[in-house]
């Protein structure tokens, strides 16, 4: 694999590099300190796999550099920055970046997450072929159709319970508040470009309440089923978490886990999880500190993937 790194610290870009070639993950054929190098350089970002680009930098910012090359550029991005704003955050990956790792790195988190986008990679350019293949085998010609990892759903409430029942938790209260705020962001942002605004863990649960009452209720009824809906949807979330912590656990490669742990929480969590349960420790720290509006925000760009 070809690795580019863009950093405005030069002794990140090395160690960053380091931990790739030490590991025969693949070669790092460049480095720039700021994201305007990528500039009109099509013949440059035709030879790089896995962009690796700080969201932070003097003159061209992460965001700014992916929103400009999303067109040409087909290979992979993870992104990288101390800063864990949710909004920024949503719109790197509302953006199509694979990946968003917080700094200070965590060299376990960076090898695993390199792994899990080669592996991607690889099922990509299998795909391709395959599709290369049944093209010449049914004379299809020019009618090219693009590769997918499974069948395209055309309902965002289908494409949301096989997520739910990927991550464990499809047969909980919560997943039903879930599958409405689903509905409720696929539908609104018709007229509602998220890139750059993803809506408030209050607006979204007074809107599908609101949808859930009818005409008729007084502000004591909204609020207390809103906080009921938040409470159902947290627990799911909880779930979710120990459900894949625990697939990690028995196969640190399994699927699903190397799929949507890091994705949908922070690696530092689910590692905190792990040391919990080795330790016996049938609670913890962790449901207040779970991310709802990660999580849904993942949940529902995963489900705009799979339309």
């Amino acid at each position: 694999m070809r690795f580019y790194i863009i950093d405005d610290d030069e002794v990140f870009r090395s160690m960053l590099a380091e931990i790739i070639e030490d590991n025969d993950l693949g070669e790092v054929i460049g480095e720039a300190e700021d994201g305007i190098v990528l500039n009109d350089q099509s013949s440059l970002l035709q030879q790089i796999d896995i962009l690796f680009i700080d969201l932070l930098m003097p003159i061209q910012d992460g965001i700014e550099t992916v929103r400009k090359i999303k067109d040409t550029f087909k290979g992979k991005i993870i992104m990288m920055s101390q800063v864990e704003t949710k909004d920024l955050i949503g719109k790197a990956y509302s953006l199509g970046i694979e990946y968003y790792i917080t700094k200070p790195l965590n060299r376990m988190e960076v090898l695993m997450v390199i792994q899990k986008v080669i592996e991607r990679i690889h099922v990509q350019q299998s795909m391709e072929k395959i599709q290369e293949s049944l093209n010449t085998v049914l004379n299809i010609g020019n009618q090219q159709k693009t590769p997918s990892f499974g069948k395209k759903e055309s309902d965002p409430a289908e494409a949301c319970r096989f997520l739910l029942r990927e991550l464990g938790i499809l047969g909980e209260s919560g997943s039903k508040d879930l599958i409405e705020i689903i509905n409720y962001l696929h539908q609104t942002e018709k007229s509602t470009m998220y890139e750059q605004h993803f809506p408030s863990l209050k607006e979204i649960f007074e809107k599908i309440t609101v949808r859930k009452l009818g005409s008729s209720f007084s502000e004591d009824v909204l609020q207390k089923e809103m906080k009921a809906a938040e409470q159902r949807v947290r627990r799911a979330i909880y779930q979710s978490l120990n459900h894949l912590t625990s697939l990690g656990m028995v196969d640190f490669f399994n699927p699903k886990f190397e799929n949507y742990a890091s994705k949908f929480f922070d690696f530092s969590m689910v590692h905190q999880r792990m040391r919990d349960i080795e330790k016996g420790t049938g609670k913890s720290s962790t449901p207040s500190r779970i991310n709802v509006k990660k999580f849904i925000q993942m949940l529902y760009y995963e489900v705009k993937q799979a339309l």
